[in-house]
């Protein structure tokens, strides 16, 4: 039986409980401690906006006033006061401006099994924030309030990369994560947060749907020390109706994060009867082993109706079985169920020998027995970033 959906929000940010923090952090004032409900506060009105504005990297001039935004595959050509796709970058006085730098709307500590990563420090928590903004608009998405939003109209708060970074050790968080929302539309603040937190000897991470052009890529991931992507399907009428986007710029991306040696995961939400037939899964494993190798980790999730597919039915976890069966048929290695907790396939198994090497409940971690990224029964190889 499909488990039951969660209830939708949670108290402190209105992000829905499949992402609700283990810790929520507060960064409201100097008084409050860690793990206050308080909301963020609001911070529209243009005086109090000038703070989250900076020049952004990644566009070109063009004649008459007008900017071309060369972050993500739209290449947004915007005239004068017009923002983007994403919502959060707008031309002002013929340049182009991100609204989202140091803007965070969300502030969690997450263990990391959450985002999910399964082969990236497990146990381990990361500080995970978000801005407002994303560049794709999928119709089941779970964080619409802040994902579909414009950042003057989601409650947030002024942190700069150092307070994040400040706050990540005083969290005794190993990593940084940039989640919830899509961190490719603050890039700016990601990379500046990435480059802070690097040089304190903190991680970063990227929970991403991967919709980025190749030339800001290397940029931006590659101040990743690790990347979840997710796959949204392996069908362009898919993308082009479900999600209002493109699968070839996705999978190209997939590609890069493997060259440029990226520990890289997917995560692709199996909905029902629009990305779940056998031909579909099949030719997705195929692709994976042929241009990521067999060792990348694929999880298939379950899907809770929602926004815009709320009419739809939870992924029966048979589903996520017969998905998990084909993936595993086709030489994929590490394929997980994920958003049923207990289920059998969230533990990580030796592809060599079949023996558990790595026992889940939910996000808890009950036994970890790889050592040297090998398997203690036949050493043979488990790739991952298995500590710190």
């Amino acid at each position: 039986m499909a488990a039951k959906s969660p209830p939708r929000q949670t108290p402190q940010t209105g992000l829905p409980s499949s992402c609700a923090p283990s810790q929520s952090v507060a960064v409201l004032d100097n008084s409050a401690g860690f793990g206050s409900s308080a909301r963020l506060k609001s911070s529209s009105g243009s005086s109090e906006d000038s703070q989250f504005i900076v020049e952004a990297r990644f566009y070109r001039k063009l004649p008459n006033g007008r900017v071309r935004c060369t972050l993500c595959p739209r290449q947004c050509n915007l005239r004068e006061g017009v923002r983007g796709d994403c919502g959060v970058r707008e031309n002002r006085r013929g340049s182009l401006y991100t609204l989202v730098h140091s803007r965070v709307c969300a502030a969690h500590v997450d263990p990391v099994e959450k985002k999910p990563l399964f082969h990236y420090m497990p146990g381990s928590v990361a500080f995970s924030i978000a801005t407002a903004g994303c560049n794709v608009h999928c119709r089941f998405c779970q964080n619409w309030e802040l994902s579909q939003a414009r950042p003057e109209d989601v409650p947030s708060q002024y942190l700069p990369p150092e307070k994040i970074v400040a706050l990540a050790r005083q969290s005794n968080c190993p990593t940084i994560a940039f989640t919830y929302t899509e961190p490719i539309v603050a890039s700016e603040f990601v990379i500046e947060t990435a480059d802070v937190a690097h040089q304190n000897g903190i991680h970063t991470i990227a929970i991403s749907n991967g919709y980025i052009h190749k030339n800001a890529l290397p940029s931006v991931y590659g101040r990743m020390d690790a990347v979840k992507i997710d796959l949204k399907a392996f069908s362009d009428a898919y993308y082009y109706k479900v999600v209002i986007g493109q699968l070839k710029p996705v999978l190209e991306t997939l590609v890069a994060l493997v060259s440029l040696g990226k520990w890289t995961e997917i995560v692709y939400l199996l909905v029902p009867t629009l990305n779940d037939s056998d031909k579909e899964l099949t030719a997705l494993a195929r692709w994976i082993k042929a241009n990521l190798g067999h060792d990348i980790p694929l999880h298939f999730s379950q899907f809770f109706p929602d926004y815009r597919l709320a009419y739809l039915p939870p992924t029966p976890v048979a589903s996520l079985e017969r998905a998990r069966q084909i993936a595993l048929g086709e030489g994929i290695h590490f394929v997980y169920i994920g958003n049923v907790p207990r289920h059998p396939a969230e533990n990580t198994y030796c592809p060599h020998c079949s023996r558990l090497l790595v026992q889940r409940s939910g996000y808890e971690i009950r036994q970890m027995l790889i050592a040297d990224n090998a398997c203690p029964y036949c050493h043979g190889a488990i790739p991952g970033v298995w500590s710190d």
